[in-house]
């Protein structure tokens, strides 16, 4: 895993910003997404160290996540009743399901914007939201908002991390520090993130 990681830092910038789009587009799908590490990837692109590679990342996360959230919103919107009942369906879980509508009743589009800090949730509301005809303009303006302030904060994270690398020793590769420290780092500031989030939209 860590050489993986370590040859993904050696890509050309294109390349990397390319596949790490790819990796967020996999991360949005339901199902699919619980099998792909986004945080992890997302760390790792910033620990490669490009210029401008903040930034970069940041469109790259917005465009994979809107792209993969598009399809599943579409998806939910032609097929959420026979996907429902499919054994797509099943493996999602009717609880699940029920509790994303529940969320999207109560919350509207102030539920999409935070999906990206909400785990399994995040790929699953989108295809909520088509099944229950939300309008794909207030879907897409949060979700692209939701998508920026998570990417955002992953950056923020990773830059701290890669800093705090620089105290340790050179030999260790500085993407795969990176990816590690920012991993420690995001568990309490995701928390704090999540439990504030709560309270603003109830």
């Amino acid at each position: 895993m860590n050489d993986l990681v370590a040859a993904a830092g050696e890509l050309p910038t294109t390349l990397l910003m390319g596949l790490l789009g790819i990796v967020m587009l996999a991360d949005a799908v339901p199902l699919i997404g619980v099998l792909v590490p986004g945080d992890a990837a997302v760390l790792a692109a910033v620990g490669a160290g490009r210029p401008a590679g903040g930034a970069l990342t940041v469109a790259a996360v917005v465009t994979g996540c809107l792209a993969g959230w598009s399809l599943s919103f579409f998806a939910g919107r032609r097929w959420g009743g026979q996907l429902r009942e499919s054994r797509v369906g099943g493996w999602i879980g009717e609880s699940r399901w029920t509790a994303a509508e529940t969320l999207l009743h109560r919350g509207g589009g102030r539920i999409v914007l935070v999906a990206p800090f909400l785990p399994v949730f995040n790929a699953l509301l989108p295809l909520a939201a088509g099944g229950l005809r939300m309008s794909y303009r207030r879907f897409l303006a949060c979700a692209a908002a939701g998508a920026t302030a998570w990417a955002g904060l992953y950056v923020a994270l990773g830059l701290t991390a890669r800093a705090l690398t620089g105290l340790l020793p050179a030999a260790l590769n500085p993407t795969v520090l990176t990816m590690a420290v920012g991993l420690l780092l995001a568990g309490p500031v995701l928390l704090a993130t999540r439990r504030r989030l709560r309270a603003v939209t109830g």
